[in-house]
């Protein structure tokens, strides 16, 4: 009788034991949250500085800072199709410390092309917020390229070569592959890290046009040396108002919306509070107008969402293109 009343209490001694240090944790976690942030911040972009999600991470950092009067540091990590800087970022403390500015190659075409992977988008991320929806570009250098789609598509289908494009992730890369195959003529894709060698490789002539975000692009456009030629999806444009969508210039009814996103995730494991914090701050930051005109201004589509909004809805995009990779014999990787 003793050894069981014994053994009861040290059951019951145990039992309260581990309800205590769940209660403490809690607590503990509680008490994290609510003096996050009180050091800096790193945002991970798996990109080269100057493209649109550098430059949107840049726009969001810098109000960030100001708001929590903490550092918030970009980190670029470019390389292997942003597997370097997503990987990074799936292993790092789950603290709301480290975060990754995700594109849709990182979080859908990756998985989605069977690409192998040092993550998995599904299971070692906590999704925090869309960020932006990108108006991709089909542009030309101005002094030698064609005035039209339908020029482009003529010369393609007459030149003796094939046409060389350049685009710096898996969408825009797939996107002028299905331009070129619904237009008629055979294209070679010349592959980038990023947005800004895309630009470069146009400026200095290494490929015939290119398929790529609005914001690298856009000052070239406007000093007079690129001349956009379409728009790859049909959402308003204010930076460039009367260029069409691609499939209204091209002629080429069946070519649909082709723009990436970007999004901002979190390693698997921080603290649902933590993550509701930063996702404020950044619907916070993009109800500034001024703010919102600024990223309007480099065609940047600011969109915020909650965390299981953009779960859903990044789960939804890599169903979609995992079939449409399945279909299509392109290889990207």
């Amino acid at each position: 009788m003793e050894n069981t009343m014994s053994g009861m209490k040290r059951l019951i001694g145990a039992v309260l034991a581990l309800l205590l240090s769940g209660t403490l944790a809690a607590a503990q976690t509680a008490s994290n949250a609510a003096s996050f942030p009180n050091r800096p911040i790193r945002i991970v972009v798996p990109f080269p500085a100057g493209g649109p999600t550098d430059i949107l991470s840049r726009i969001v950092a810098q109000r960030m800072s100001e708001d929590w009067g903490q550092p918030i540091v970009i980190e670029n990590r470019p390389g292997a199709n942003t597997n370097i800087g997503a990987q990074m970022v799936a292993r790092a403390a789950p603290d709301g410390y480290t975060l990754l500015s995700a594109m849709d190659t990182t979080m859908v075409m990756n998985p989605a092309s069977g690409a192998s992977m040092p993550y998995d988008p599904f299971k070692d991320f906590a999704p925090v917020t869309l960020l932006a929806k990108n108006t991709s570009l089909l542009t030309v250098r101005a002094a030698d390229g064609p005035k039209t789609v339908k020029e482009l598509i003529a010369r393609g289908k007459a030149s003796e070569k094939k046409l060389s494009y350049g685009a710096g992730i898996t969408i825009t890369r797939l996107a002028g592959y299905q331009f070129a195959r619904m237009a008629g003529f055979e294209v070679v894709l010349i592959p980038y890290k990023g947005s800004s060698e895309v630009v470069h490789g146009l400026l200095s002539g290494s490929v015939d046009f290119i398929v790529d975000g609005v914001a690298s692009s856009l000052p070239l456009i406007q000093s007079g040396k690129f001349r956009a030629l379409a728009k790859l999806n049909n959402r308003p444009l204010p930076s460039l108002p009367d260029l069409q969508p691609l499939s209204q210039a091209a002629g080429l009814p069946h070519l649909g919306e082709m723009s990436s996103w970007i999004g901002l995730v979190a390693p698997a494991g921080t603290p649902p509070a933590v993550v509701e914090k930063i996702r404020a701050e950044v619907a916070r930051i993009y109800a500034d107008p001024v703010i919102a005109d600024k990223l309007a201004k480099v065609g940047i589509s600011a969109v915020s969402s909650t965390p299981a909004e953009f779960d859903q809805f990044y789960r939804g995009e890599a169903a979609l293109w995992t079939k449409v990779f399945k279909d299509s014999p392109l290889k990207l990787h």
